[in-house]
């Protein structure tokens, strides 16, 4: 089982686009204006699948990309185990049906989508495998998490936090004196003084205390609640209802209030939004010249095959709008930010 959690924990973050979060609303938001007025190339696919585009999910782009882009291109991807596939799903519904059922039924794994259409009947054969509890009505299927997608998630939540806090003092953003204030309660006094340490080094160590603290409290918070995961029935984070839960809300709470508006971070998603559109919008010439001439690849020339070549561009797949805009997505959310912005400039000039 922990080699299960520990392949799971590795791939998680692997569909994120260039910039993190901000960069999946970046595209959400362009996607979104393309389709207000869905013309050429957007005019041509079904509107129930504008979802995936418009409320871009790296969650699902970790998906595709672990099942069907990663070594065995349409042939299973990394072929990894159905366990460790349904450990990463934490959203195990479509983007189509989890906008039908939102507002509507309560659950943890309806907050977001994690399976593309096109990835869809690929993720019901591991919940089948698996013996996910299905959920079939009116509004289409979805399925109750895999119970180990509580501990992956843990980790995530564990790690992030603490060590968003971390990065806080390193980047000036949070004073020594706040830093220790919420990771003390946490990991504990130590019961040396530490007079050699230096403040930086003080954190490290109550970062890592922290951090096996949480782990065991977690631990103990999914067997306290291991019937109602088992049952499907459990809709919650294990921190949240940990023995640490009031300790990673004060967390939560100096997060929000003084790193994610910060003018440091605030910056960073204001020039990486502009990055992402510069990209979109500079590549975009290729898939509606494919849409112009009937996605015969063969037949572009010109700028439009300038572009391919420059930026390397896989249409192996192409063949409607709607592998036209995974193509597209798969394209940038593939990238670091470094190489993001080099090509930001490339495409629009800048």
């Amino acid at each position: 089982m922990a080699g299960i959690v520990h392949a799971a924990c590795l791939a998680h973050d692997i569909g994120n686009p260039p910039f993190g979060h901000s960069g999946e609303a970046s595209m959400g938001h362009w996607f979104s204006g393309k389709f207000s007025t869905p013309n050429g190339v957007f005019g041509g696919m079904d509107s129930s699948l504008r979802a995936e585009f418009k409320e871009f999910e790296g969650n699902a782009q970790g998906f595709r990309i672990l099942t069907r882009l990663e070594m065995y291109r349409n042939e299973g991807g990394m072929r990894l185990s159905n366990a460790v596939l349904g450990a990463f799903t934490k959203y195990p519904v479509t983007a189509d049906v989890q906008s039908k059922l939102k507002g509507r039924v309560s659950y943890c794994g309806l907050k977001k989508f994690g399976v593309f259409d096109g990835e869809a009947e690929y993720f019901s054969r591991v919940a089948k495998t698996l013996g996910l509890i299905e959920e079939t009505g009116q509004d289409g299927t979805w399925w109750r998490r895999h119970p180990l997608v509580f501990l992956v998630e843990a980790a995530d939540d564990i790690c992030y936090n603490i060590v968003d806090i971390e990065d806080g003092y390193t980047a000036g953003d949070l004073e020594y004196s706040e830093v220790i204030n919420c990771l003390e309660p946490l990991g504990g006094r130590s019961n040396r003084e530490h007079k050699e340490y230096t403040k930086f080094e003080k954190i490290a160590y109550l970062r890592a205390k922290s951090i096996g603290v949480a782990i065991e409290a977690c631990v103990d918070a999914f067997k306290e609640n291991y019937d109602a995961i088992m049952q499907g029935t459990f809709s919650g984070s294990l921190v949240e209802v940990s023995s640490k839960k009031d300790e990673f809300q004060k967390i939560r709470r100096i997060a929000q209030d003084k790193l994610f508006t910060a003018p440091r971070k605030t910056e960073l998603e204001v020039h990486g939004r502009n990055v992402i559109h510069r990209i979109l919008e500079g590549v975009l010439p290729v898939y509606q010249k494919l849409a112009d001439t009937g996605w015969e690849q063969s037949r572009l020339e010109g700028y439009e095959l300038q572009l391919v070549r420059a930026t390397n561009l896989d249409l192996r797949s192409v063949h409607n709008s709607y592998t036209a805009f995974h193509s597209l997505t798969d394209f940038v959310s593939g990238m670091t930010d470094r190489y993001a912005v080099d090509v930001a400039r490339m495409v629009s000039g800048n």
